[in-house]
């Protein structure tokens, strides 16, 4: 058998122009556009329904959300350096590590308070999953803490503009 094809095919591509913008979107303006666009219909919507006191309140709180992301909108990241996030590292690490401290507190104090009758091997044996999860908080702020630590510290140089 001889299969030959009946129809010719032609090998003719057309390139096709995509436009391409000239500056890509930024995160944050994404960010900003995507929120405003839930956020003012659903305060449209609540404004009308609410007491008078809570739709003002909400107004307020719609119109400062409006200037905050505005000023996050306005933020370059390729701008932003690593020296510069160090301290909002450090703070995150003491964050993770001081709240797993807290709960853990927390939780020790609510089991001696509502159940005097366990003892220690029971209360950990009763609550072992939030004992994890506090303890693993706390160990993923030290990790935090200790990678910063560890960093070498660089700190630019300061610009001949800025004297």
């Amino acid at each position: 058998m001889d299969f030959e094809r009946e129809v010719p095919v032609e090998n003719t591509t057309e390139e096709l122009e995509l436009e391409t913008p000239e500056s890509p979107r930024k995160p944050f303006k994404i960010l900003r556009n995507t929120e405003a666009l839930l956020r003012r219909p659903t305060v449209a919507a609540l404004v009308p329904i609410l007491p008078s006191k809570l739709s003002e309140n909400l107004q307020e709180a719609s119109d400062i959300a409006d200037d905050s992301l505005e000023e996050l909108a306005e933020i370059d990241l390729n701008n932003i350096n690593d020296w510069e996030l160090r301290p909002f590292r450090i703070r995150i690490g003491l964050s993770f590590v001081g709240f797993s401290s807290l709960t853990i507190i927390v939780l020790a104090l609510f089991l001696t308070t509502l159940h005097p009758e366990m003892t220690p091997n029971q209360q950990i044996a009763e609550y072992w999953s939030e004992y994890i999860w506090f303890v693993c908080l706390g160990v993923a702020g030290m990790f935090l803490l200790g990678r910063e630590a560890m960093r070498p510290i660089n700190k630019p140089e300061p610009d001949d503009d800025d004297w």
